[in-house]
Parts: structure tokens; C-alpha cells; sequence
């Protein structure tokens, strides 16, 4: 079982992540796309090019499925990319329902953090709207994040002189949970926290994407064959990390789920 994962970035190794307790003994390909990130910045046109070339790749080597673990590269192009390729894929979805659920019971607004061109998308307005949510969800994009993990910053002076900044105008104790849309930012989940309540609940769609792909794998007979294999494949940036760099991430984000 050949399953590809696709991401501008390291962030979408914290849904591979939940693959490897979910799917184990498979063969795991991760395409991680630096020479174009951050995704949140580029136009629509751009991202959708991006990601097709992706795709073009884990057609040529014939996976089984494909997840596309970046909120961004999901609310701009899945839908065209499910009508061009045989092989599932899966996307990625802000955890908004499961929030809104909890603090419609705790009398609590939810705070979206992702990237800006996740939020401007009209995907995202029209799960808030299904969820009848509109007034109980507010939004914040947080793009700076993308950038300092994709330089391996995470619990830095920088990154919180950067959250002191962009949240200081939000009242915290309004918020029951925290929805995180970008999978970048799970890499942020302890420094994150510091800002809230420790009431405060944090979600992201890591876990329910691979339950979803776990599911139509099975329907379609599509087993385990192999132990745990992964293979990183980065295209050209400036400053291309090691597959020892990402390898040291996942093992660091495994052991905090």
C-alpha cells in the first residue's frame, strides 16, 4: 500500500503523523513542495498549478491514495483534482464542527487560526454558514507561522514576541477552543497555548482526514503490505532541509499525540 502525502512544507507531517498510528505497515511518500511555500500568500491560479504538478508525481509513481495535508492546497483545488485522477484523495478540512459543538455547549466563541487565502476562500464560509456558526466563529490568519517552521522555529523568543503581537487584541477568555486550519501550526500547539485559558480546547482535522482515508482504503481492498516506510521528496529552495531534519520533526511531533 502506496500512500502519498502532499504539503508545501514540513506541516503536513503532523498529519503523517496520525497516518503512522492509524495505517501503520505502509509505504509512505511525502512530497514537500519549498520551492513555492508559503502557500497562504500565492494566488489561487498559482497554488492549483502547484499542486497539480504534485499530483502529476504521485500519478508517475503510482500510489493508491493521496493526501493533500495542507488546508490551503485543499479549499483552492481538490475538487478539479478529484475529476482528473483515478486514485483517491483525501483533503484537509478546519475542525469547525467539533469546535462549534463544544462551545455551543460551553457558551463560548471559536477562533480559526490558518492561513489568509484559506479564510478568503469560499469553502471555508460555507462550512461556518452549514453550521449556522457565523456569529460564534471568529478568524485570524497567522501566516508568519508557515515561515518560522518552515526555518525549524518553534518555541522561540521570535515566535512569541509574534503571537504577543497578533493576539494581543483578541479577548482570550471569550474562546472555548481554538481551531487550528493550517497543519503548520500543531508544530505550535505548547507555545500557542500560553495565550489561552487552560480551559481553552485546541482542534485540528489531522486525525479525522486519516480515519477518512482509512476508511476508503478499506472499501476499496486496498491492504497493508510492508512495515513503516517513508520517503521524503523535496523540490528545489533556498535553503532545502535534510530528510534528517524532517525525520527528526515527525519523531518529535509522534510523541506529543
Amino acid at each position: 500500500m502506496k500512500i502519498g502525502f502532499f504539503d508545501s512544507g514540513i506541516g503536513g507531517l503532523t498529519v503523517l503523523g496520525h497516518a503512522l498510528n492509524i495505517l501503520p505497515f505502509a509505504e509512505y511518500i511525502y512530497y514537500a513542495d519549498i520551492e513555492h511555500l508559503p502557500y497562504g500568500e500565492k494566488t489561487k491560479n498559482e497554488v492549483k498549478q502547484y499542486v497539480q504538478n504534485g499530483m502529476d508525481y504521485m500519478a508517475k509513481i503510482k500510489v493508491d491514495a493521496v493526501v493533500i495535508a495542507c488546508n490551503t492546497a485543499t479549499s483552492v483545488a481538490i475538487g478539479k483534482l478529484r475529476k482528473n485522477y483515478s486514485f483517491p484523495i483525501v483533503g484537509m478540512e478546519p475542525a469547525v464542527k467539533p469546535a462549534v459543538t463544544y462551545c455551543k455547549e460551553q457558551g463560548k466563541k471559536v477562533l480559526v487560526l490558518a492561513t489568509s487565502l484559506t479564510l478568503r476562500e469560499e469553502k471555508f464560509h460555507q462550512l461556518v454558514q452549514r453550521l449556522d456558526a457565523t456569529e460564534m466563529v471568529d478568524t485570524m490568519a497567522l501566516g508568519g507561522l508557515v515561515k518560522f517552521a518552515e526555518q525549524f522555529k518553534f518555541d522561540t523568543a521570535e515566535v512569541q514576541e509574534y503571537l504577543q503581537k497578533e493576539l494581543a487584541a483578541l479577548t482570550i477568555q471569550d474562546y472555548g477552543a481554538v481551531v487550528l486550519g493550517c497543519t503548520h501550526f500543531p508544530l505550535f500547539n505548547k507555545i500557542l497555548q500560553q495565550f489561552f485559558t487552560k480551559e481553552t480546547v485546541f482542534f485540528d482535522g489531522s486525525a479525522g482526514t486519516i480515519t477518512h482515508l482509512a476508511d476508503i482504503l478499506k472499501q476499496k481492498g486496498i491492504v497493508p503490505s510492508v512495515d513503516d516506510k517513508i520517503k521524503f521528496v523535496i523540490t528545489d529552495g533556498e535553503l532545502p532541509p535534510s530528510d534528517v531534519d524532517y525525520k527528526k520533526i515527525l519523531q518529535t511531533y509522534l510523541h506529543t499525540i
